[in-house]
């Protein structure tokens, strides 16, 4: 790891300087062991619903200081608790799960790390999404906080979540008494790698940051036969092809242009060989939205038009189209709430300078994060973004024009001992901040 131990030892450097503050400083002292943990947890991904090892390990790392920890909560969900007085209590959450890709990024520590998925087939696994980073900044963030126990009053509140990636894991650990069996936040803080900001800045977005997300399934039915005699059939790929098409007109013209919408057929499948008309292709696709409004619409819409095209055909009723919501995977928008996303924002600039801190812009992904602030209990959240890019590698994209890879890209590599010092000093701060300012 000789380009590792060149990174520390440039961090290091930085530790001497006379802007480097405190928090900084011990962050850095920190960051050898933080960066050991980081690599581990790299190298041993785990995918949704099978993060055993990661939750034992996180568990693990938060007893060690001194947090209350409770295990298997929602699955393999981690719950640490360390109480100081009274006070606010501030959670602070990670998400644990990796992806089924096999990472291509060249690096001494990829994860070479590879499964049987449903089907029998070899895949890969990678953090790929920057799960590693969320959970080791969590970690960090906790021995900061452990340590300047006389710097504020209150409970911190650790999550470790599992199933992020497929929309499961809040909804899990919510159901099993989260906020009730545990502990009501006062304030909900989270983090997630970007892709498209240098490391070392955060971003911060108020109001809606990630979007509604939703797996829609279109099952277009039809009557087959051969592909020499069309008129004795209705032919359902005709059929998926025209609701294709008709499925844009939903965001251009039936929902205001001022809301935000995404309809993407994001699957086609019909058919098995050139002169069968079959009975049946099926279409998957991925809803995005914000305002829970537009979502409601877009489902209508979309069994609306698609039932339409099929009366248009001869069709009747019991050959409609089949249109098959996920509710198991939905997961509504993130919102910031703002008053929270100024008052982390303000700790940002006080401890990375305010040319570290960036005005968030909203993104149309996806993230279960957005649940913990949809409960009775109304508790405010703020997820921020942190920046992963090497910051060279990304200046000289921006000059060239050049595309970095993106989150969920097997080529995805942060720059992760300074994504790390930034992040943890970025949830420290805001979590002080909170802490004290009631």
């Amino acid at each position: 790891m000789r380009a590792d131990k060149f990174i520390l030892a440039s961090l290091a450097l930085t530790a001497g300087l006379a802007s480097a503050t405190e928090l900084q400083q011990t962050v850095l002292t920190d960051l050898p062991s933080l960066n050991s943990l980081y690599l581990h947890l790299h190298q041993n991904p785990e995918l949704s619903y099978q993060e055993k090892h990661t939750s034992a390990r996180l568990a693990k790392e938060m007893r060690a200081l001194g947090f209350e920890v409770s295990e298997n909560v929602g699955g393999f969900g981690v719950v640490g608790l360390l109480k100081n007085g009274k006070g606010p209590t501030v959670m602070l959450r990670a998400d644990m799960d990796a992806l089924p890709i096999t990472e291509q990024t060249g690096k001494s520590y990829a994860s070479t790390v590879t499964v049987q998925d449903k089907s029998g087939n070899t895949v890969g696994v990678m953090h790929g999404c920057g799960h590693d980073i969320h959970m080791t900044s969590l970690i960090g963030t906790a021995k900061q906080l452990a340590d300047r126990r006389e710097q504020w009053q209150g409970t911190l509140m650790l999550v470790a979540q599992p199933a992020e990636e497929v929309g499961g894991g809040a909804k899990a650990m919510l159901a099993q008494g989260l906020f009730t069996q545990f502990a009501k936040p006062d304030h909900v803080l989270g983090l997630h790698v970007s892709a498209a900001i240098p490391a070392g800045k955060v971003a911060v977005a108020p109001g809606y940051a990630m979007a509604n997300v939703d797996s829609v399934d279109v099952i277009v039915k039809g009557k087959g036969g051969h592909g020499a005699y069309p008129h004795t059939t209705v032919d359902p790929v005709v059929l998926a092809s025209r609701i294709v098409l008709a499925l844009q007109t939903i965001t251009a013209r039936e929902i205001s242009p001022l809301e935000p919408s995404v309809i993407t057929v994001g699957s086609i499948h019909g058919g098995s060989k050139h002169n069968i008309i079959s009975n049946e292709v099926k279409l998957q696709l991925t809803l995005r939205s914000y305002n829970p409004e537009v979502r409601d619409q877009q489902i209508a819409k979309i069994k609306r038009l698609s039932a339409g095209i099929a009366m248009s055909a001869g069709l009747t009723e019991a050959f409609f189209p089949e249109v098959i919501v996920h509710e198991s995977e939905s997961i509504p928008s993130t919102y910031n709430d703002p008053a929270l996303a100024g008052h982390v924002e303000q700790a940002f600039v006080s401890e990375l300078g305010a040319e570290n801190v960036e005005k968030g812009q909203p993104v149309m992904a996806g993230e279960d994060f957005g649940l913990y602030g949809r409960t009775e209990e109304n508790v405010p959240i703020t997820l921020f973004w942190l920046g992963g890019v090497e910051p060279n590698r990304y200046a000289a994209a921006m000059k060239s024009g050049s595309q970095l890879p993106s989150l969920h890209s097997s080529k995805f590599a942060p720059d992760y001992p300074l994504a790390i010092e930034t992040g943890v000093r970025a949830m420290t701060s805001g979590a002080l901040h909170l802490f004290n300012q009631d």
